[in-house]
């Protein structure tokens, strides 16, 4: 629709803006060099190497590169991958909405029922007394999202040590979806499961380096779980993909072994969302709190009582600026009154899309 209309879109998150011209370099050796063929399915073993010194150096956790790391085709791949690999027919998966489009339909492909507790607005909080009142013999598994997409929340300690009991207590498997764990803001701390030993014996988290590296086409990304939970999934990756990217995962190999092109990621972006909080000012448009992603919801209860989906798509139609309805994150289509618009573009446009909004 942002397309049809010539739009501004800041709907669909991706960013606008290159990628490092040394890491495009560091492809073209690679493929140069001749590595162009498949890669190991569990991926290049530099690759492997180098996150495990990355996450030793950033949650202080130790994993092995060689049973505890699988690289995926992005990290809805591992995603699908950890369903498939270990929710069998009948089990039950709790999710939270809003939450990323692909975990609902990857639990029902492989036979299980996402069980759905609805984040508390405005700062998306969780409930855990109703999350454990949601536990039965069925079971399987907790997803959860931080920093959130699409609502900027992220998850505080107190919130993993609670995780980390309910899942003790009842046996679960937690998957982590972390893909936006550099992109964290006002000096906050990413809560990783790999900080919390209960939880990282049971959890997989779920890392991006398409987030990370401002390249979502390029679709790689990783899980780490331990051995027993990695044996699964990679049974699951094996008919899925295979393996991903050789080129790529050479490159990456190689630019992670400067800390300083990823340490310095939640600086950046925290100066995109302040940027584009900035053109917001002197409309009617409500920020909500946003800690982390690339990602800023707006209240539209200033502007208009329409409903998210129909605004959504007037304010793409008659203003050409494209943004998604939060509605569609939730399994019950919860209606708030809230846009989603992503702050990973140029200045410039945001500043154009700032010109339309300060139009109300």
């Amino acid at each position: 629709m942002a397309q049809e209309h010539e739009a501004i879109n800041l709907s669909q998150g991706f960013p606008d803006f290159p990628v490092s011209d040394v890491l495009i370099e560091l492809i073209h050796q690679n493929m140069k060099a001749g590595n162009n063929q498949y890669a190991p399915m569990p991926g290049v073993p530099a690759l492997r190497s180098i996150i495990a010194e990355t996450i030793s150096s950033t949650y202080h956790r130790s994993v092995d590169p060689e049973t505890e790391i699988t690289i995926t085709a992005g990290g809805t791949e591992a995603l699908f991958s950890t369903i498939a690999g270990l929710v069998s027919a009948g089990d039950e998966v709790i999710l939270f909405d809003p939450s990323y489009d692909s975990y609902g339909p990857a639990i029902r492909l492989n036979g299980g029922t996402p069980v759905v507790v609805n984040l508390v607005a405005p700062d998306f909080s969780i409930t855990w007394d109703e999350v454990e009142s949601k536990i039965n013999g069925k079971t399987r598994m907790i997803i959860v999202n931080t920093p959130h997409n699409p609502s900027g929340a992220v998850l505080k300690a107190a919130d993993l040590k609670r995780l980390e009991a309910i899942a003790e207590k009842h046996d679960l498997i937690v998957l982590s979806d972390e893909v936006y764990e550099r992109i964290i803001f006002d000096e906050e701390v990413h809560e990783s499961v790999l900080k919390y030993k209960g939880l990282a014996s049971r959890a997989v988290a779920v890392f991006s380096f398409g987030k990370t590296f401002h390249a979502t086409g390029w679709k790689v990304g990783y899980a780490v779980a331990p051995a027993v939970l990695t044996r699964e999934i990679r049974k699951s990756h094996q008919f899925i993909t295979f393996s991903v990217n050789t080129p790529v995962q050479w490159a990456l190999a190689a630019f992670m072994k400067e800390p300083d092109n990823y340490t310095g990621l939640g600086r950046y972006y925290q100066r995109k969302r302040d940027a584009f909080l900035d053109q917001v000012k002197g409309s009617s448009f409500e920020p909500l709190p946003c800690k982390g992603s690339y990602f800023q919801l707006l209240s539209y209860r200033g502007v208009s009582r329409k409903p998210e989906m129909e605004m959504a798509e007037w304010l793409t139609k008659e203003h050409k600026l494209a943004s998604i309805p939060v509605s569609a994150f939730y399994m019950d289509k919860h209606d708030d009154c809230l846009l989603r618009f992503c702050f990973a573009k140029q200045d410039d446009t945001l500043m154009r899309a700032g010109e339309i909004l300060r139009k109300f």
